[in-house]
């Protein structure tokens, strides 16, 4: 009877130690599992947070390219205009011609030049200039002008294009078709404010010469070397001359029937006074051109009918001008420091 007390005592407490072991591993493994939980929740507190901070850093970085894209544009957007007379201009200038110049040299002191276009970067330019030559033959003299111009050009501070319109062919040439081709070829590429006709051998002496239009069709040679400074004749209106766009249009550019030398820049001032305008002029101290010589260039002799088409303008300007300049585009290239248009004319029509 004792020794089954004993056993019955024995197994109870055996009982007992392994329910308390079974106990003591239920605890541990629930501590195991919350210790585990709270390490891996701490693992993605960290990752969130870190995660948070890169799409924050993101953000500002977005942020701030787009304060800095608006302040750009802001800059652009208020832009002041450039003032009337630029603070660069240097006034009256000893022209020199080199012999030696090369085409490569006028590209490299003109950098900012590109497929002869430049506009001012501290300002917003008062004027769209286009800046028209007519030109056959003449290359070097070409060369002389573009040295000179493009850098008087940038100190008055002007949005400018430089085209230079080249006639092929064996025809006579026609400098105020070609002109007319200018004024509407340019006009497919901007939306000019300006023009400025002007031949290839007339380099402008002082930067106070301004090319830009006024309300009035300007005629800026008042002087040049070869005539003593002074005006060659009272209505005189060759050599350069300034138009808006309306202006020119209004005249309907120049007549397209004057062939070899002579008669067309007397055409358009009549043209420009038959439309109640006037010429006006800078004085005569700035507006002075320094001329380069040459020799009358074969197919562009005197022009014999040039006084006879002067007595028809009167009835001839609403018909004979930019609504019937006829031509054959070429080509049209451009080059780093002028945009070379090439046409062809038909032979010219006889005068009647």
């Amino acid at each position: 009877m004792a020794l089954s007390s004993y056993v019955f005592h024995l197994f109870y407490k055996f009982k007992v130690l392994v329910l308390v072991t079974l106990c003591l591993m239920v605890l541990w493994a629930t501590f195991s599992y919350l210790v585990n939980s709270r390490q891996e929740i701490s693992k993605a507190k960290s990752m969130l947070e870190n995660f948070r901070k890169i799409t924050s850093l993101e953000d500002s970085q977005k942020e701030e390219k787009m304060e800095s894209t608006a302040a750009v544009s802001t800059v652009k957007a208020f832009q002041g205009p450039c003032p009337a007379v630029s603070p660069y201009l240097r006034g009256a200038s000893k022209l020199t011609f080199k012999a030696s110049l090369t085409l490569e040299e006028v590209q490299k002191e003109n950098p900012q030049v590109a497929k002869g276009r430049y506009h001012p970067m501290e300002c917003s330019a008062l004027q769209h200039v286009a800046i028209l030559i007519p030109h056959r033959n003449r290359e070097k003299h070409l060369l002389y002008l573009l040295e000179h111009l493009h850098p008087f050009l940038q100190r008055q501070q002007l949005d400018y294009g430089i085209y230079v319109i080249h006639q092929a062919g064996n025809t006579k040439f026609n400098r105020a078709k070609l002109l007319n081709v200018g004024y509407l070829e340019a006009l497919k590429e901007a939306n000019w404010d300006c023009f400025i006709f002007h031949d290839v051998d007339l380099v402008p002496e002082n930067d106070f010469n301004i090319y830009m239009c006024d309300g009035q069709p300007k005629h800026l040679v008042v002087g040049r070397n070869n005539t003593g400074y002074r005006l060659r004749y009272r209505g005189y209106f060759g050599g350069v001359t300034a138009l808006t766009r309306d202006q020119f249009y209004k005249v309907n550019g120049f007549s397209n029937n004057y062939w070899g030398w002579g008669g067309e820049d007397d055409d358009l001032r009549i043209r420009v006074e038959m439309q109640k305008m006037r010429v006006v002029r800078p004085s005569a101290d700035v507006a002075r051109y320094t001329m380069i010589f040459h020799k009358r260039d074969h197919g562009n002799e005197e022009n014999g009918e040039r006084m006879k088409l002067l007595r028809q303008v009167s009835r001839t300007w609403k018909t004979d001008g930019l609504n019937s300049c006829s031509y054959k585009l070429l080509s049209v290239e451009h080059y780093p420091l002028y945009v070379n248009i090439t046409v062809d004319f038909s032979m010219q029509p006889k005068i009647s």
